[in-house]
């Protein structure tokens, strides 16, 4: 497996694997972070997300797998968007999961949605299993990224899609310094005013400025093994959408 900088890039300086240090992270984060991101984004994260969803809709899906699903943002509005039957979300960091559950509950969509404890890099279920699998800014939290996408293309049945929203960074160099600007120095300045861990959301920058975005990520899916892939940028291409599907 190829590592990539942004592999090794953790949240905090003390030991321990990434993984372990990103679920604690969360943990952490977690009873404020739906309000962070929507405050940060300036609401913009929820249009992406609905822009993702809607790449699903042609293919009908009727199982969807969404990985490092956090609070259950995707899987919610999955079950909005789509005729789907069930959405089931797996996520390293339980205080996430938890906040994701009452979450569900709220909007009566138990017997749709199940949030389970899982780790992207060892997802527990059967190879082609999957009618999509979709991925919102968790991608860039893998410990090891290949291993994690390589466990996406064996659970997802032959001709389903794979659909990843991550933050990328700018081409145009106006937009681009703004952008790490506000990554770089507003944004955990911010967080800390709303007493949140500032460490976190310079781990969230570091790794994002890290990423292989764009077509080093495609590239990726393309050696694993994914068909018709693409990337699409957003919103001056602070954020893309990714989409590559396993072979029929």
């Amino acid at each position: 497996m190829n590592q990539f900088p942004h592999d090794n890039i953790k949240p905090f300086e003390s030991a321990g694997e990434k993984k372990q240090q990103v679920s604690e992270m969360f943990d952490q984060i977690a009873p404020r972070y739906d309000f962070m991101n929507r405050f940060l984004s300036v609401g913009i994260d929820v249009s992406w997300r609905i822009k993702a969803i809607k790449r699903f809709k042609k293919d009908n899906p009727k199982h969807l797998l969404d990985v490092a699903t956090g609070t259950g943002d995707m899987a919610i509005r999955a079950c909005k968007m789509l005729p789907v039957q069930k959405v089931t979300g797996i996520d390293i960091s339980e205080n996430m999961l938890s906040y994701g559950r009452q979450k569900v509950t709220k909007e009566g969509l138990v017997d749709r949605i199940e949030l389970l404890s899982g780790d992207s890099e060892y997802i527990r279920f059967d190879g082609n299993t999957f009618d999509g699998v979709m991925v919102a800014f968790g991608v860039r939290n893998f410990q090891n990224l290949e291993k994690g996408l390589g466990e996406i293309y064996r659970v997802l049945k032959p001709g389903a899609r794979l659909i990843v929203l991550e933050f990328s960074q700018p081409r145009i160099p106006g937009v681009r310094n703004l952008y790490n600007l506000y990554m770089g120095i507003i944004a955990p300045q911010m967080a800390k005013l709303f007493r949140q861990n500032k460490k976190a959301y310079q781990y969230l920058n570091e790794s994002a400025k890290a990423f292989p975005d764009r077509g080093r990520f495609v590239s990726i899916l393309k050696e694993l093994g994914f068909a018709e892939t693409s990337f699409t940028p957003l919103s001056l291409g602070i954020c893309c959408i990714y989409m590559g599907k396993k072979p029929a």
